[in-house]
């Protein structure tokens, strides 16, 4: 994985990417894409792309103590890591509609550490100041406030949104979802979606005329795949 893949990655959008991952990786497509639940709260931020770090958060439970070793011990390896992290926690509290992972304070140390985003099937809270930091927020919503904070570093890959995740995959999401790449494809995958964007902009551009019945469009669609090396496993 370098940097310049990941760079690469970021000028396609994710609904693109996913459809080029159905043509040329055998994955299900149910285990690398999330659920509608988890949405994106600072669409204007455009494309979302680097490596998990995970994490479980109980911010919900009432009483205990704070606990943020394991947040402290995340930024430290983070200041060390060569990549961009999007940060995937789990919320693991009592109450789940309570939840509330981040607000800005937080974006602004992770953006300092080089986490570009957080993906979370719990809350955040100060919008406006996420978008002021370009810090990307992928969650279930706004939550106003939380209880004590307790982080601890998951050990194993963690369910989110519907799918497993594992520090290291790559995270793709924008404005529409969330996508974890299968590690099969993403080399591959700029060079792929390159010929996808191609192979849209031929297709599309036929979809709307009138002047051809569905079939020759079927067929006009077949051959143009076949071009651009498209075929459905």
């Amino acid at each position: 994985m370098t940097k310049s893949l990941l760079e690469q990655l970021e000028e396609f959008d994710t609904a693109l990417l996913a459809n080029t991952i159905g043509y040329i990786d055998p994955t299900p497509p149910d285990q690398w894409y999330m659920g509608g639940t988890i949405q994106s709260l600072t669409p204007a931020l455009g494309p979302t792309v680097g490596v998990a770090a995970i994490c479980e958060v109980d911010s919900s439970t009432p009483g205990g103590e704070w606990e943020m070793d394991a947040y402290d011990r995340q930024l430290v390896e983070f200041e060390r890591f060569e990549l961009p992290i999007v940060w995937v926690v789990k919320t693991v509290g009592s109450r789940p509609d309570h939840e509330c992972v981040l607000g800005d304070g937080m974006a602004k140390s992770l953006t300092s550490v080089g986490c570009v985003g957080i993906v979370t099937d719990g809350g955040v809270r100060d919008v406006d100041g996420l978008l002021s930091t370009s810090f990307a927020a992928y969650a279930r919503g706004t939550v106003i406030h939380h209880s004590a904070m307790r982080m601890r570093q998951a050990t194993e890959p963690i369910e989110i949104g519907g799918i497993t995740v594992a520090s290291g995959d790559v995270i793709h999401a924008n404005k529409e979802g969330v996508i974890k790449i299968p590690p099969t494809c993403v080399e591959q995958l700029p060079e792929r979606a390159a010929a996808m964007v191609a192979y849209e902009h031929d297709n599309h551009a036929h979809l709307r005329r009138t002047d051809l019945d569905w079939a020759t469009k079927q067929q006009m669609a077949v051959e143009r795949r076949k071009k651009y090396g498209f075929v459905k496993r």
